[in-house]
């Protein structure tokens, strides 16, 4: 049998590069070594490279995503297993440029990447199919803020983030209106562009949805219970939350939340990983965002549902490899 070559892509150019190279080690730990080859490629701002057992870097030709070996001899990839959180590989640009050199990739194209980065327009989008999220303003750098009206129209507390941006970095929670105009600046460090959303009072659940062996299934739903003031990048990476699987909610707001779940993926056109975050206020889940690559490391939260969910990361990953394997170019 001849084996596929899996290149394992990780890394970034945001912050979660490190979360990403965990993840990356997860997936390139876990591929079955019966039926793939498998190679780690890093891809960070400043160079791209193979890494070998022994830790030697080789360059990446980008002309064509091959790699030229000690021995001379060209290794090319029959799929990328793209583990890489934030920019380049959640928000579309790495995948145009697969698309462009014939590369074969996992997860979703790079449409879907593009537009679940996106906020303010993947909210958009599932209003359309009737999925709820919370108000909100929408601001670009330079724009004139109009704080009186900001709080008249969506009420203290109020949320402000950047609206691409991964791993809740630049996020804030207002709670008087002296810290707005701060909480914007934070934020427009991190994009130019910001959402000011409404605050929802309620549970947050974290819901994974993955397409396997030809169906849209919801892996599982995780509670967040965060010692800090909301999910933020210390509770999300550091451990100050608790994440409860499957989350404490009963059976009529599971099924809603199930459905809103697989509703929201099959109206973007989604494939691969994904896990979605909403807000369940009087039983009505509303979506805050879909995050398309998903942490990946033994302690996030899409590996410990399949855990319970019952499917081994190997099937997960392999599962992944082959429907890249399968798609046409």
């Amino acid at each position: 049998m001849n084996k596929k070559n899996v290149a394992v892509v990780m890394g970034g150019y945001s912050e979660e590069y490190k979360v990403s190279l965990k993840s990356g080690q997860l997936i390139f730990d876990s591929l079955d070594r019966d039926l793939y080859e498998v190679y780690k490629i890093v891809i960070l701002k400043d160079e791209w490279y193979f890494l070998d057992e022994n830790e030697n870097k080789y360059e990446i030709n980008k002309e064509n995503f091959s790699v030229k070996k000690s021995d001379e001899s060209i290794l090319k990839f029959d799929v990328c297993f793209n583990t890489i959180h934030g920019t380049p590989g959640e928000n579309g640009i790495l995948q145009a440029y697969w698309d462009a050199i014939g590369q074969k990739y996992t997860g979703c194209d790079f449409y879907q990447s593009a537009l679940t980065f996106n906020k303010k327009d993947t909210l958009a989008v599932l209003s359309k199919y009737g999925i709820p999220s919370a108000k909100s303003i929408y601001l670009r750098k330079g724009e004139a803020i109009n704080v009186d009206e900001i709080i008249e129209n969506l009420k203290l507390p109020l949320f402000v983030k950047p609206n691409q941006s991964g791993s809740s970095l630049g996020i804030s929670k207002v709670k008087e209106k002296s810290e707005l105009i701060a909480a914007t600046e934070f934020a427009f460090k991190e994009d130019d562009e910001i959402l000011i959303e409404s605050f929802l009072d309620g549970m947050e659940v974290s819901v994974g949805v993955i397409d396997f062996k030809g169906e849209t299934i919801v892996l599982g739903i995780t509670e967040i219970v965060p010692q800090n003031e909301f999910f933020d990048y210390e509770a999300k990476y550091e451990g100050a939350s608790e994440e409860i699987t499957p989350a404490r909610i009963d059976d009529e707001t599971r099924i809603k939340v199930e459905e809103i779940s697989k509703k929201a993926y099959n109206s973007l056109g989604m494939s691969g990983f994904s896990r979605s975050e909403f807000i369940l206020m009087n039983g009505v889940p509303y979506m805050l965002e879909m995050n398309t690559n998903p942490g990946f490391s033994p302690a996030s939260i899409l590996p410990q549902q399949a855990k319970i969910y019952g499917i081994s990361i190997k099937d997960l990953c392999g599962n992944e490899v082959e429907k890249a394997l399968n798609k046409q170019k």
